[in-house]
């Protein structure tokens, strides 16, 4: 009789779990786009393992700082931008806003970059491939519902699982990645640390910590499901990690240690062929078209939102246009900026692209500090501010990034 009912709460919690199962695979998920999977690849390509040991803190970093989009979202009910607005006041909100919205232009643009590079590979033109995804991601969004497009969501996070088989194909040297991962290696000179912000800022970038909280909301989760949601963020920055990992193993693997090197993922999937096969070429493509295609419906929305919220306009794909325009008028104008930029010809793609993850790396300390200004504000929270060890990881990531965003500026200005 107790061990039936130990089954009955076993497949009880692991029903509940599965039923709010979404924004912390989501947007971790979601963080390996066309720009993540570029900085990636261009970073085992020139660096081969070396850089790996980064995943790891950053990793931590991305546990500790969507959990506490999570729980201001839960205990709050309100955006992370809502909360600066009234926090911070307009002013400083609309300087805020404005860095992030020119960053996330540039990062949907990167998303229909890859969209672009991923069809050519397989010989589609960008002038066919990219109105034709944009078209029915906007109609996804804008005659969908949450629900529906969360279901989508899903399936594109288990797609982007198909790098592990891309790396496995290199034939990956399991003792030197270990090595690089037990003894860290850095390089102090501009190249090297412009590449480590990338990583950081592609990984744990500002737009997801918008997109987390907005969406805990949008899901309706409440503070007796906290635990449910944790579990969701950790398996969902796993995942995130995984991926990265893998991305950089299958560039490492075969480009460098044949001296390629590359400007965008394309490349890296074009390269692969000779070295490992046409399948190995054909999964990493496909692979960033999934995530290409996940990235271009979320990045403009998670945009939409934050913009939105910050200014107090109604927001949110369950409601209908006339109930939100400005929401659903941002949207779709972010969307077609990005589709315009991409299919001028001769467009600077590579150059939007991994400028646009640097831009990332440097915002972030900003939306940083307000995050955790606002989680240890006792007024907003209650009892559920930041444990102390929450906070000397947070700072200290801040000062960190800051340090090094002053010293890439500052061999940047140094020439």
């Amino acid at each position: 009789m107790a061990a039936s009912i130990r089954r009955k709460s076993i497949w009880r919690n692991i029903a509940f779990f599965l039923a709010i199962l979404g924004p912390g695979i989501i947007t971790g998920s979601v963080d390996n786009d066309a720009g993540g999977i570029t900085t990636y690849s261009v970073a085992g390509a020139l660096y081969g393992y070396k850089l790996l040991w980064t995943l790891i803190p950053s990793f931590i970093v991305l546990v500790i700082v969507q959990e506490m989009n999570a729980r201001m979202g839960i205990v709050t009910g309100k955006g992370l931008a809502d909360l600066i607005r009234e926090n911070a006041g307009v002013k400083v909100t609309f300087f805020i806003f404005i860095g992030l919205l020119l960053a996330d232009i540039g990062n949907t643009t990167t998303e229909f970059a890859g969209v672009a590079g991923s069809m050519e590979v397989f010989s589609v033109s960008k002038y066919i491939s990219v109105p034709i995804v944009a078209a029915m991601v906007w109609f996804m969004v804008v005659k969908g519902n949450y629900k529906f497009a969360e279901r989508i969501f899903l399936i594109f996070s288990v797609s982007l699982l198909m790098y592990v088989v891309s790396a496995l194909m290199g034939h990956p040297d399991w003792k030197a990645i270990g090595s690089s991962i037990v003894k860290p290696q850095m390089d102090f000179d501009q190249q090297s640390i412009m590449m480590i912000v990338g990583i950081i800022g592609t990984t744990i970038a500002p737009w997801m910590q918008f997109y987390m909280q907005s969406s805990v909301i949008e899901k309706g989760l409440k503070i007796k499901e906290y635990k449910y949601t944790l579990l969701d963020i950790f398996v969902g920055c796993t995942a995130t990690v995984v991926v990265a990992f893998f991305i950089i193993v299958a560039c490492a693997s075969t480009l460098h240690a044949k001296g390629i090197v590359i400007n965008e993922a394309k490349d890296a999937a074009l390269a692969l062929e000779p070295l490992a096969g046409a399948l190995s070429k054909n999964v990493f493509a496909f692979g960033l078209f999934i995530a290409s295609i996940f990235s271009a419906t979320i990045l403009p929305l998670a945009t939409a939102f934050y913009v939105c919220e910050a200014f107090g306009f109604e927001a949110g794909i369950d409601k209908k246009w006339e109930e939100a325009p400005e929401f659903y008028v941002l949207y779709t104008s972010i969307m077609a900026l990005g589709v315009i930029i991409i299919l001028i010809p001769n467009a600077p793609l590579i150059a939007i692209t991994l400028w646009t993850q640097i831009i990332n790396g440097l915002l972030l300390p900003v939306v940083l500090v307000c995050m955790i200004l606002l989680v240890n504000n006792k007024k907003i929270m209650g009892e559920y501010t930041n444990k102390p060890i929450q906070n000397i990881i947070g700072w200290g990531t801040v000062i960190i990034l800051i340090g090094l965003s002053l010293v890439w500026l500052a061999l940047f200005l140094l020439g």
